[in-house]
């Protein structure tokens, strides 16, 4: 903030050239003091919002609409009628071009290898006219992307997959007449000739064979009335569906086709869903397919010839058919379209009785009397830059540990209700720029708005990394939403910000056992919980494997390779080189032979992977039983740990040796040592950028990104912190985010994004940017009661008291390996 004195400007002498002066100082006057009244009310107004919202009335908010949204879902369950399965036959949007978005869940993209395994030993028959010929052909093309449409017009056409004995039918029935009905009864009297799926569909030859006639519209429903019966009888042993008419394009209809009109088209299906649907006689089983007529109203003004449905919304129809037949036998991660839920289960039976026993201990513990202290937030072990805490913590009451995993059992609650039950809808990802970087503008506004002046200007402090933590984690966080990862660029530079992370723990714990030399197990188990305790509760609540939460296991491994570079023998630490600059020799030793280690590993994936296969080490790495995941993310960033704990050395001993001005204000190297590195790093960063816009393959690009990802990082670091102006600010916006960044990460696979990462949870149907807002601000509050939860935990499981941490330890260890023998002998892991 200015804190200039305001200069009253002198009345110039009242000649002849002395009033454009005058306006001049009487403007800049203004100016200047309309600059103070801005500066003065952007600080009143970010006091006015921190006082009246504050996390803890958030948190308040959040769970009311908790509360509110269970109650609309389940009530839209229960009366609005309808299921999953009926919301992908009927309803849904497209998001772009040949994606469509059923209403409500997520729809799969089947391959063929699926689709054989899906149908296999089976016969699914269409039946109907040219129309249901196109979409049979699409069904099909399915199944065997290489089929052509070479059968006939007016003929039956049949299509066989000998490997997986699959049989796909089409019959010309153009009619809804005796022909098709008493090929339904041919059905329902011989089981042998029964096909296993019946797709049928007729309307357009009726219109046009009687000029679009009334009578002809109720010989329709008194037909389809008759072969109605005979629906149901067979919908009762196999999948049948009814596919409503699409629009046509009246404007491009032949003269022989001018009568098959929309209105036509719209009373012939108001009929089928009378009849379909009459309550004359028990609920029909008979599906109704709509979607695709959905579909057609936005894209038949492509048609050809405004008859037929142009490819891609043909598709649409083939691909809603094979979700609503494979979703529930294949149960494919992105198709919650049709899925019943699985039951829960030993862990997470186990699990839920568990948390209901903490809150019966708490209930009585409460009746009983015991109050409750609740203990300051300890700093972030992972931050970094280590700072012991300004007062001692006042220490937790008896009941604050129950309390702490009752909060905690009704987050994982809410977990289970957002990705494992049918509660909440999901919907697919879509990419487009706007998607992605609309709001990233809206997030840098935001991070400048909340900006403050530093307590300190050293390189990478505490609030600046923070901050650094933050905003790149807002953006990975709108990159995995937005479904950025489509788009190579973006991907890469994500990238980037993955790998910064494993710098900054390269460099934050090098720094702590260069300076403390803390090499204990208190410290040691102390980062291992907060690591990993949310992770390990949601493999168990979630079912899912340790390894599904990547980065999790690659901190936590990338923690132990440090410690047990910096604690083995000879120790050497800030306190031993001041006695001997020779001892600076020993640590660039140390990592000569940690970079060999990395390099032979990452040139021996056959021993990488030997070595993570061994039990029980494999059930903590494998994902669907194979290593090849873990491989992949631990040799994509495999350098930029040994980067970030080299850039720490070299920073540390020219601080030591008074290298560097880390005064506020003053730049951090000699004035033209600054600009000449400012000038290369805004050069590299661009460099960088216009390679990573060029990629052309991820694959491409990715046996580039461990040697070069470096390069960005440093020119940020160093774009961030020479000039001195820049590292007397920080933005407390983004710092914010960056102490949570961790429980971010972790619970954005669950309460934010849906269907294990692979769409987006939907609290607000209807709407996706309100929903987007309020998943948000509730996904936010989450996060951070994790990590107050886990901060107070971690004071009660991990004791200072060497003796008292080795038993628990031990329990621990033996209570693990039941667990994984249990789960062994019953073939039950989470994840399984």
């Amino acid at each position: 903030m200015e804190t200039e004195e305001e200069v009253v400007p002198h009345e110039p002498k009242r000649t002849g050239g002395a009033a454009l002066p005058l306006l001049l100082n009487y403007t800049a006057a203004c100016c200047h003091g309309g600059a103070k009244m801005a500066v003065l009310a952007y600080s009143l107004g970010k006091r006015e919002i921190n006082q009246h919202f504050t996390i803890k009335n958030a948190k308040l908010i959040s769970l009311a609409a908790v509360l509110l949204l269970l109650c609309f879902h389940t009530a839209l369950r229960h009366y609005g009628g309808g299921d999953s399965c009926e919301w992908l036959l009927s309803k849904g949007r497209y998001l772009g071009d040949n994606v469509w978005q059923p209403y409500g869940c997520m729809m799969h993209k089947y391959k063929s290898i699926e689709a054989k395994t899906c149908l296999s030993k089976k016969r699914v028959v269409f039946a109907g006219d040219s129309r249901i010929r196109q979409l049979f052909y699409s069904f099909v093309k399915i199944i065997d992307p290489e089929r052509t449409e070479d059968g006939n017009k007016h003929e039956d056409i049949f299509f066989q997959d000998e490997k997986s004995s699959l049989n796909v039918d089409f019959l010309w029935y153009p009619e809804a007449n005796n022909s098709m009905k008493e090929r339904l009864m041919s059905w329902t009297h011989e089981a042998s000739a029964r096909p296993d799926v019946v797709i049928l569909g007729a309307a357009t030859w009726s219109i046009k064979l009687h000029s679009g006639s009334s009578e002809a519209l109720q010989q329709y429903k008194v037909n389809l009335t008759s072969i109605a019966v005979h629906l149901d009888r067979l919908a009762e042993h196999a999948e049948v569906y009814w596919v409503l008419q699409d629009p046509v394009n009246e404007d491009m209809l032949s003269d022989n086709r001018k009568m098959i009109t929309n209105q036509q088209l719209d009373l012939y299906n108001e009929v089928a869903l009378e009849v379909l649907k009459s309550s004359k006689y028990r609920r029909s089983r008979v599906k109704l397919l709509a979607a695709a007529r959905q579909a057609a109203l936005e894209t038949i003004i492509n048609s050809d010839d405004g008859l037929h449905l142009p490819e891609s919304t043909r598709n649409v129809g083939a691909m809603v058919l094979m979700n609503s037949l494979c979703n529930k036998q294949l149960r494919p991660i992105d198709g919650s379209c049709c899925q019943t839920i699985p039951p829960p289960n030993l862990f997470q039976k186990l699990s839920a009785c568990l948390f209901l026993g903490v809150a019966v201990v708490f209930v009585a513990l409460h009746v009983l009397g015991y109050n409750r202290h609740r203990r300051p937030i300890p700093p972030d072990v992972e931050s970094l830059e280590e700072k012991k805490p300004a007062a001692a913590a006042a220490p937790l009451g008896p009941k604050d540990p129950f309390q702490a995993l009752c909060r905690m059992g009704v987050i994982m609650l809410y977990f289970y209700l957002c990705d494992r039950a049918d509660v909440f809808m999901k919907e697919q990802k879509f990419y487009t720029h706007s998607t992605f970087f609309i709001p990233l503008i809206y997030i840098l506004v935001l991070g400048v708005f909340y900006s403050e002046n530093s307590k300190e200007a050293k390189l990478l402090n505490r609030e600046q990394t923070d901050e650094w933590k933050g905003w790149m984690q807002l953006v990975i966080l709108i990159y995995h939403i937005s479904g950025a990862s489509a788009f190579v660029p973006v991907y890469m530079h994500v990238r980037v910000l993955v790998a910064a992370y494993l710098f900054q723990t390269g460099y934050g714990h090098f720094s702590f056992f260069w300076l403390k030399g803390d090499f204990g197990l208190y410290r040691v188990c102390q980062v291992l919980f907060r690591l990993n305790f949310l992770v390990v509760v949601l493999c168990v609540v979630m079912d899912r494997p340790y390894q599904f939460y990547y980065f999790v296991p690659l901190v936590t491994v990338w923690f132990v390779i440090i410690y047990a570079t910096m604690a083995m023998w000879p120790q050497i630490l800030q306190k031993r080189t001041n006695s001997s600059g020779i001892w600076h020799l020993g640590v660039l030793a140390k990592l000569l032979g940690l970079l060999l280690f990395i390099c032979f590993f990452a040139f021996s994936q056959r021993f990488f992977e030997r070595v993570f296969s061994v039990w029980p080490i494999s059930k903590l790495f494998e994902l669907d039983r194979s290593i090849h995941e873990w491989w992949f993310r631990w040799k994509l960033d495999r350098f930029a740990v040994i980067h970030g704990m080299m850039f720490a050395f070299i920073y540390l001993v020219l601080q030591k040796r008074q290298v560097l001005s880390e005064g506020k204000g003053e730049a951090l190297f000699p004035a033209k040592i600054s600009n000449l590195l400012l000038f290369l790093s805004v050069v590299s960063f661009i460099t960088y950028s216009i390679w990573a816009s060029n990629c052309k393959t991820k694959t491409e690009c990715n046996e580039m990104h461990p040697y070069i990802s470096v390069v960005q990082i440093l020119a940020f670091i160093l774009i961030r912190n020479i000039p001195g102006y820049a590292r007397s600010v920080y933005s407390s916006f983004f710092s914010w985010f960056g102490k949570i960044s961790l429980e971010l990460f972790i619970c954005q696979y669950h309460i934010w994004l849906a269907a294990d990462t692979k769409g987006i949870l939907v609290l607000i149907p209807g709407s996706p940017t309100l929903n987007i807002l309020v998943s948000t601000f509730i996904f936010v509050c989450v996060a951070h009661e994790v990590s107050l939860i886990t901060n107070d935990l971690a004071q009660v499981v991990i004791p200072k008291d060497s003796m008292a941490l080795l038993r628990r330890l031990g329990a621990v260890a033996v209570f693990s390996l039941i667990l994984l023998l249990l789960s062994s002998g019953n073939g039950l892991t989470p994840g399984t």
